[in-house]
């Protein structure tokens, strides 16, 4: 076989200046949601306390079984007295406001721990899905693994200070990602402003839900493009926010931890600054999303002649503003003719972009579709037409 280069050179240019972006928060992480390039990194692999923000992961537990089918959004499930509004857990931490032995649609339960950061919410989610919250924290741990966050570790569902609720910016960027390309159904929720939970069992609940159903993110309501996705706060460890918003079609996901301003306002307000930074002074260049054609590459053995090359995510770069694209230089490397049997999705190839000769972003390439081995018989008399010279 033969390894087979393919490029094409870009020149675009552009001239808006680039600065430093700094925060007092402990920790800060941006990034561009379709190249993953880094923006802004503070602190981003120091592990910290996620307070709420760990109820992400409660969500795609719980998205995990929605997605199978397990689950519906109309289903049911029960209220145990550890998650009723008068367990003293409750008292002074975020919740829908439950009472022991009613029953909560889904739906609710998901928007009450998106909406109003519901601790109560995320235990009902635990024990109907795992029995109790310790097991649950190790489908979470499980979950985790899988996404390649290896750094994560769960000591319950509802982010309440625990020893083992440590995650780092990073892999809470990894884990919004996750959520935004994997559910493209259900994300839309995080994007709810205002949340009127209106099966209150108990008459204070009932006043108290009248002061408490607007989102804790306030990204959402001072940021045009702004579409999610969870707050979090503890007196010791300060406010933080996991965010993503669109502008001009694209998107950025960022992290803020350890901030200690003055409420969600001012956490918002410091999201705000830091994804405007992002978008003001870097630009990102989309090449190949999954499902195009990047090449066409001849197969051995197949019953199609060609097998289409794609990519599994969107193939992007970012880079400064000030640096614009030239120099930019995307290749892709393939061995040739690729041996039939071939699966959709079977990598076939790497895609690589470089920008002055330094690699700024990979990926693999894949297969498009199936294509299946020939006969034995074609197979023979395929040989003997390459021995022959004559194919």
């Amino acid at each position: 076989m033969n390894k087979i280069v393919f490029a094409f050179l870009l020149s675009f240019i552009t001239s808006v200046a680039n600065a430093e972006f700094t925060t007092t928060a402990k920790s800060a992480f941006l990034i561009d949601y379709d190249s993953g390039a880094e923006i802004v990194s503070k602190n981003a692999d120091v592990l910290m306390p996620p307070s709420s923000m760990i109820k992400l992961m409660t969500l795609a537990v719980l998205f995990d079984e929605i997605k199978a089918g397990r689950v519906k959004m109309d289903d049911r499930f029960p209220v145990s007295s550890n998650a009723d509004y008068k367990n003293p857990l409750w008292y002074p931490a975020s919740k829908i406001c439950l009472k022991t032995g009613q029953t909560v649609k889904v739906r609710d339960l998901i928007l009450g721990l998106i909406v109003l950061s519901g601790g109560d919410a995320s235990v009902v989610v635990a024990e109907k899905l795992a029995g109790n919250e310790n097991a649950f924290t190790g489908l979470m741990q499980r979950k985790a693994s899988a996404l390649g966050m290896e750094k994560s570790t769960f000591g319950n569902a509802s982010g309440l200070p625990h020893p083992a609720n440590l995650m780092t910016s990073r892999e809470l960027a990894i884990l919004a990602t996750h959520i935004i390309s994997d559910y493209p159904d259900i994300y839309p929720m995080f994007a709810t402003r205002r949340f009127e939970f209106n099966e209150y069992q108990d008459e204070w609940c009932r006043d108290w839900g009248k002061t408490h159903t607007l989102n804790y993110n306030k990204l959402l309501f001072v940021m045009p493009g702004a579409d999610g996705l969870k707050t979090g706060h503890t007196d010791d460890g300060g406010y933080g926010v996991v965010a993503s918003s669109v502008v001009g079609g694209r998107r950025l996901v960022g992290v803020i931890n350890g901030f200690h301003g003055r409420g969600h306002d001012a956490l918002a307000n410091e999201m705000k600054k830091m994804m405007n930074h992002g978008f003001s002074t870097t630009m990102n260049k989309v090449f190949y999303r999954p499902g195009e054609e990047v090449a066409k590459l001849p197969t051995w053995y197949g019953r199609d002649d060609f097998v289409v090359a794609t990519v599994k995510k969107p193939f992007a770069i970012t880079l400064a503003k000030t640096d614009g694209m030239t120099g930019v230089r995307v290749v892709a490397l393939y061995d040739s003719p690729v041996a039939a049997p071939i699966h959709a999705g079977d990598k076939i190839g790497t895609l690589v972009a470089t920008k002055n000769g330094k690699t700024v972003a990979s990926a693999d390439l894949v297969a498009r579709d199936t294509v299946r081995r020939v006969q034995l018989f074609r197979r023979v008399w395929k040989n003997i037409m390459v021995l022959l010279n004559m194919n």
